[in-house]
């Protein structure tokens, strides 16, 4: 039996974690600020958990997804969602080959490592639905065949909170099924001035990949190894259950799936910052991206429109911190 040292624990997860800092580096070749977006894709990345980027356009959503996919060696497919879209456009179909009599099955886009869903809220309730069984279950059903999706498999998806013809509230069990979401906002002065020097010089840098899919999957057993205290596990469970109160302005709260992927966040933030453990203030700096998309407001709450982010940190101030 291997007996592995505290030490070379942490010498472990230190030169694992060095991995993270040579991805970031690799995309500001191309990504000017925007830290909250990467970070929350690489918690998606070592966590396993589907991602929602919301922001108006223009702030480089989808060239920070291209960007990681590259980082990492991993295949890309981008499927822009328009409301004609079929279940059939994503997932595939069977196709009739007359040379042999007999149908085929043609693979649709999903069939990759990271699909990038842009403006995922333009597609209808039917390709909703096909969706959802991809990032549920990893699998896809053609005809009377199910395929299983190789991994790494991620969806990454993007929606326009402006954009209001043309669009089709995601359903709250969809929703559900993103680990984050995380909301892109303006880049500061001084960024927008280097990305607009970038463009018009075409001086963005060439992305090499620097960790391949054996190294990702290493990365994600060490995070599976960040030690959390049975108090932090308990305090996780506290705030899931403190969005499930009574409060004016919430009609629902967190699901149990909050309380899955608030464990997976704060482990990740831990490995991303040299730690093999977690803190309070992990479980606090994943807590508004992994439960902002999963609180409902009350219709109280709407007509005073109450910030769902403002909702959480009053909960966070109000949960004792073991």
């Amino acid at each position: 039996m291997l007996i592995i040292s505290p030490n070379e624990l942490i010498l472990g997860l230190a030169l694992m974690s060095s991995m993270i800092n040579r991805i970031k580096e690799e995309m500001k070749k191309v990504v000017v600020g925007q830290e909250q977006m990467v970070d929350g894709l690489l918690i998606g990345m070592l966590t396993g958990g589907h991602v929602l980027l919301e922001g108006v356009p223009g702030l480089a959503k989808t060239t920070t997804v291209n960007t990681l996919a590259k980082a990492f060696d991993l295949n890309f497919k981008r499927v822009q969602f328009t409301p004609d879209l079929l279940p059939s456009d994503i997932i595939g179909t069977e196709v009739y080959d007359p040379a042999k009599n007999e149908f085929r099955i043609k693979q649709g886009p999903i069939f990759t490592n990271i699909l990038l869903a842009d403006e995922i809220n333009r597609a209808p309730a039917k390709v909703q639905s096909a969706l959802l069984e991809v990032m549920a279950e990893r699998q896809a059903t053609i005809g009377d065949e199910t395929f299983k999706i190789e991994k790494p498999f991620l969806v990454l998806a993007t929606q326009n909170p402006v954009e209001q013809e043309g669009v089709y509230s995601l359903p709250e069990a969809q929703l559900d099924r993103f680990m984050l979401k995380i909301t892109v906002g303006y880049n500061t002065k001084h960024e927008e001035l280097e990305i607009a020097r970038r463009v018009a010089n075409n001086s963005f840098g060439e992305i090499n990949a620097v960790a391949s899919k054996a190294e990702l999957e290493e990365m994600r057993k060490a995070v599976q190894d960040v030690h959390i205290d049975p108090e932090l596990e308990q305090y996780i469970i506290d705030l899931i259950f403190a969005t499930r109160a009574s409060h004016e302005h919430l009609q629902y709260g967190a699901s149990p799936r909050a309380s899955i992927d608030l464990f997976k966040g704060a482990k990740a933030i831990a490995y991303m910052n040299d730690k093999d453990f977690v803190s309070p203030s992990d479980i606090a700096k994943a807590s508004k991206s992994i439960l902002r998309h999963r609180l409902i407001l009350s219709y109280e709450g709407e007509a005073a429109g109450v910030n769902v982010d403002d909702i959480i940190s009053n909960i966070i101030s109000e949960v004792a911190i073991p």
